[in-house]
């Protein structure tokens, strides 16, 4: 009987956040562990359907880095990275629009499978994401051509609300298209930002192999349950926040300043993080806001 209290009770805390939340988007980057754990996988997409089902309206853009590289080394190439980067040619290119939309195209059948509605937004008539190519600024100040690597120029946000009011869960692989047509290998991370933020979304949340902001990786004590855009610069200069942290810190920051209510970095290997950090007082990881 405990049991079922403690039950009915977590449902009535999760009652006040269904209200003041429903009809609100919230977008969902997947990438990393959280989409190569069977396990978690599945405990993620429950809580997307379940979010779906109580009036949410869930966005998921996803990555696919480690298939990318299994990909590409099968076929004999060889992984490079510029600050971040995947150098993308015409090789490289095939593999990650092949992956991405293998991808897009499993969740969506697993979301299905669990009872849920969703649709994988690549297809040139249901594309989500426009881009053009992006450079990067070299030690000489020469610019650096990554190849078919882009930048979010344009959200098709018309597109994701009238799915949203009619039950579907988009699902967005990291690519965005040209004026001419062309596929762009764009950042996961900046993907999700754009999205929220033209979307001006209740809450962006970034699914990270770490419990959230750590300062001291080996302690989980030190998770950081709060920050704010002052803070997390502070933690950057400090060498706290590095490396893959920094670029989804950086969404975090811009999507916030694009309108975004709040944004989340939680554990994705944790089971139902997703609903813990959105629909408990206490919450699982780190909390990002501007002030």
């Amino acid at each position: 009987m405990d049991d079922a209290i403690r039950k009915a009770e977590s449902l009535i805390e999760a009652g006040g956040y269904i209200r003041k939340f429903r009809d609100r988007f919230t977008v969902i980057k997947l990438g990393g562990n959280a989409m190569e754990d069977p396990v978690g996988l599945e405990a993620t997409l429950q809580d997307v359907v379940f979010m779906e089902t109580v009036g949410l309206r869930p966005i998921l853009v996803h990555g696919g880095g480690r298939a990318i590289d299994r990909a590409m080394a099968a076929a004999g190439l060889t992984p490079r990275k510029i600050q971040g980067r995947r150098v993308t040619d015409d090789a490289a290119l095939e593999i990650v629009v092949r992956i991405l939309t293998q991808e897009s195209e499993g969740l969506v059948e697993q979301i299905r499978l669990l009872g849920g509605q969703a649709l994988p937004l690549f297809d040139r008539s249901l594309q989500c994401l426009f881009g053009e190519r992006l450079t990067l600024p070299g030690a000489d100040g020469r610019p650096i051509d990554l190849g078919h690597v882009g930048q979010v120029t344009r959200v098709n946000a018309p597109l994701l609300e009238s799915l949203g009011q009619g039950g579907v869960v988009p699902v967005i692989p990291s690519l965005a298209q040209t004026s001419e047509g062309r596929w762009l290998n764009v950042n996961a991370d900046t993907a999700a930002a754009a999205v929220a933020a033209n979307l001006r979304a209740e809450k962006l949340v970034f699914l990270s192999d770490t419990p959230g902001v750590l300062i001291d990786r080996r302690d989980p004590t030190t998770l950081q349950r709060s920050l704010n855009a002052a803070r997390c610069r502070q933690l950057i200069a400090e060498g706290i926040i590095d490396a893959g942290m920094i670029p989804k810190v950086e969404a975090c920051l811009e999507s916030l300043r694009g309108g975004v209510r709040k944004t989340h970095m939680i554990d994705g290997r944790l089971k139902h993080s997703l609903l813990l950090e959105i629909y408990t007082h206490s919450g699982v990881g780190t909390e990002i806001t501007l002030e």
